[in-house]
């Protein structure tokens, strides 16, 4: 198979987040050259064949431009990450995602980047209960609770758009659905339902108190999977065509929660909790795009992907 990023420069912006430490450790693996930057997190994997830059704020144009200064290509994952819980109301995450998005697409323009990657978000689509595709994503506003949050997921395309128009560096969109993985953030306070119902179960909670009702339906994708899709967009998708990188098919909440018993083995009474807040009830998006055009498939199942979680978690934290 091809791989063109053998000896290739390649910055991950986000590289000391959950999904850049990722990019980063399979970048390695394909013999990229791979840069990233530190700022307030310390990167999760020690590897001498990182050149890490220390002290860049993406807020800032200049530690961009630094960041990014002769490299072949970019892949950007970087940016504040927020709760379900505060979605709705946290303007500063919108803020700054924009900001930074906004510095490093001039940074590659400047610098003469030759292809560029954005981990979008499927929060940017309508409410519809059945899989989305690409094309409906203008078609209506965004669900309710990622109102200002999935127009800032818009922006970002439209901030590609824009810079399409002042040069010939290949852009590629994928739109990711619901991550997990290895090197997830298992915070209570900060984390997603996955991390978070792994960690409460792994802690022996009973009863078991499920936020929401078990019939919430997403498409989780894991990590690595999410990766390999994300690089088949850039190095084969057409630029500026996003793609929908996904599981293609649904799993409900209380599926996952079963899932996590299962791999667990723990056996705690289980509650559901319709009081708290949970954001959209239903989100699905079809990977028919990816799939016919790229030919991606994901290499593990939902509970393939929940073992290995569960196994890094247990022996990391």
């Amino acid at each position: 198979i091809m791989n063109i990023y053998k000896n290739k420069k390649v910055v991950v912006t986000g590289g000391s987040g959950f999904i850049g430490t990722h990019f980063i450790q399979e970048l390695l693996d394909r013999g990229a050259n791979v840069r990233t930057s530190i700022h307030k997190t310390p990167l999760k994997i020690q590897d001498d064949r990182i050149e890490v830059l220390e002290n860049i704020d993406l807020t800032k144009l200049d530690d961009t431009m630094k960041l990014v200064e002769g490299v072949d290509f970019v892949i950007h994952c970087a940016g504040y990450i927020g709760h379900p819980s505060s979605i709705p109301t946290d303007y500063q995450i919108g803020l700054n995602q924009i900001n930074v998005i906004t510095n490093v697409l001039e940074a590659c323009y400047k610098q003469g980047v030759k292809r560029f990657l954005d981990l979008n978000s499927s929060t940017g689509y309508p409410d519809r209960r059945y899989p989305i595709t690409e094309d409906e994503y203008w078609d209506d506003e965004p669900f309710i609770s990622y109102y200002s949050y999935g127009w800032m997921r818009r922006y970002r395309e439209k901030l590609m758009e824009h810079t399409s128009h002042l040069t010939d560096m290949h852009i590629g969109i994928a739109r990711g659905t619901a991550i997990f993985g290895p090197h997830d953030n298992f915070d209570l306070k900060t984390c997603h339902v996955v991390p978070a119902l792994i960690k409460r179960c792994l802690s022996g909670e009973n009863p078991f108190v499920v936020w929401g009702s078990p019939d919430v339906v997403r498409d989780f994708l894991y990590v690595n999977d999410v990766v390999k899709g994300c690089l088949l967009v850039l190095e084969s998708g057409e630029s500026m065509r996003p793609y929908n990188v996904g599981y293609g098919s649904t799993i409900n909440i209380g599926d996952i929660v079963n899932t996590i018993l299962k791999v667990t083995g723990k056996t705690p009474d289980v509650q559901w909790d319709n009081s708290k807040p949970t954001t959209i009830p239903f989100r699905s998006c079809s990977t028919k795009r990816i799939e016919t055009e790229l030919g991606f498939k994901p290499d593990y199942t939902f509970e393939e992907g929940m073992k290995e979680t569960i196994e890094w978690y247990e022996n990391n934290l």
